[in-house]
């Protein structure tokens, strides 16, 4: 019979045993997903909905969503009473901190560019 995993980690220095605990408990933080992260908040989906203003079958789509616009991350983030932070890692840099994307676009920040909008020809 192979030996279980508390055996296996019971064999390794204490330091090792440490290190392996520390993981564990950063991995054990990770979320999987908004409705994850609703539930951890204590807050139930009616409860996000009056916070976004929408309906509570919106907060139920926007959970199942795989991709979603950053602004909307954001404001589903801060109705359970969070704070989003995007942090960018790139080899042999620090990590980043991106500040503001998701965040609405008021007159003093447009964008830098205006995206061309091609027009058919009259015929």
């Amino acid at each position: 019979m192979a030996p279980s995993l508390n055996d296996m980690l019971a064999e390794l220095p204490p330091e090792r045993q440490t290190g392996v605990e520390a993981r564990y408990q950063e991995l054990k933080q990770g979320v999987e997903g908004l409705r994850e992260l609703r539930q951890i908040a204590g807050q139930a989906q009616l409860e996000v909905a009056e916070a976004l203003n929408i309906k509570q079958p919106s907060v139920s789509k926007i959970g199942k969503q795989a991709d979603m616009y950053l602004s909307t991350l954001r404001s589903y983030v801060e109705a359970v009473g969070g704070k989003l932070e995007l942090v960018v890692k790139l080899p042999h840099h620090p990590a980043l901190h991106m500040e503001h994307l998701g965040d609405a676009l008021t007159e003093e920040a447009q964008p830098a560019f205006k995206p061309r909008v091609r027009r058919r020809a009259a015929s």
